[in-house]
């Protein structure tokens, strides 16, 4: 399996959330322990997980890399 690459702010990307998909960008890349999005986010330099923010309801969320999916255009 290829490795996926890192995500920059202002990238485009999808994840599921409750069975549906959601677009928006990333807003932010973590690589410590750290409070976001309203809970505390587990990010390493290993593991790093992105703040993202949805196109339909501004709210902002954080994933790992592996649950989000680059949208081309960006």
């Amino acid at each position: 399996m290829a490795k996926k690459r890192r995500l920059h702010k202002g990238d485009k990307v999808s994840w599921r959330s409750h069975g549906h998909e959601v677009t928006g960008k990333v807003t932010g890349r973590h690589t410590e322990r750290t409070e976001a999005a309203g809970r505390t986010v587990d990010a390493s330099p290993e593991e790093p997980q992105y703040e993202v923010e949805s196109d339909d309801s501004g709210r902002s969320a954080v994933h790992k890399r592996d649950a989000l999916r680059k949208k081309g255009g960006s």
